[in-house]
């Protein structure tokens, strides 16, 4: 449900406030950003694809029922304006093979990830999300750094929010192989044996 605030920025632009339309890019221009980066993997795209996510939400504003916030009724619109331009390319999606990979393994890899210092954490995580397929990495940027709920994404990309879950588990599992094999194998063992 949108908050009052919302309300009355949608109202405001819907009567011609160009100032007011301003205000809600300004306030999400960053997240939809770094969601269709995810998807498409390319800056200059992500940067087009943006530009028409707002251009489309302040041509569909006025159709806005307010069933859902704000917020997700922008990232569906990004979501789904990612889509159209992956369709368009016909690019090909590069997936990556679920490791047999055990929860305690999956820990282990979160644990060494601990270990590294913030920075060098987030940036590592940012290199390996790129790597994933842009269905994956969507998901855990909405789930893990947007900190979105199930029922929130499953509006996004219209899934029912059991799927939504089991999406988010198996983009887990291969974000952990990737990590696996950017991670230091002195760390991930010293890790493995404190847990043996």
């Amino acid at each position: 449900m949108t908050t009052d605030q919302e309300t009355t920025i949608i109202n405001k632009i819907n009567d011609g406030d160009t100032q007011a339309f301003a205000v809600l890019v300004d306030r999400y221009k960053d997240l939809v950003f770094t969601l269709a980066i995810r998807m498409l993997k390319n800056r200059e795209e992500a940067e087009e694809v943006a530009q028409d996510t707002f251009i489309k939400v302040f041509t569909a504003l006025p159709k806005f029922k307010g069933d859902s916030k704000l917020s997700t009724w922008i990232y569906k619109v990004a979501y789904n304006t990612c889509l159209d331009r992956i369709r368009k390319n016909k690019r090909g999606i590069d997936e990556v093979g679920i490791d047999s990979f055990t929860e305690h393994q999956i820990k282990t890899v979160d644990n060494a990830l601990d270990a590294l210092e913030e920075k060098e954490q987030q940036q590592t995580i940012q290199h390996c999300l790129q790597q994933l397929a842009s269905k994956d990495s969507f998901l855990l940027t909405l789930f893990y750094f947007e900190e979105l709920s199930l029922e929130e994404i499953s509006q996004i990309v219209n899934m029912e929010p059991n799927t939504v879950k089991v999406n988010i588990h198996r983009a887990r599992k291969r974000l952990a192989t990737v990590l696996k094999q950017h991670l230091d194998p002195e760390t991930i063992q010293s890790y493995e044996r404190e847990r043996n």
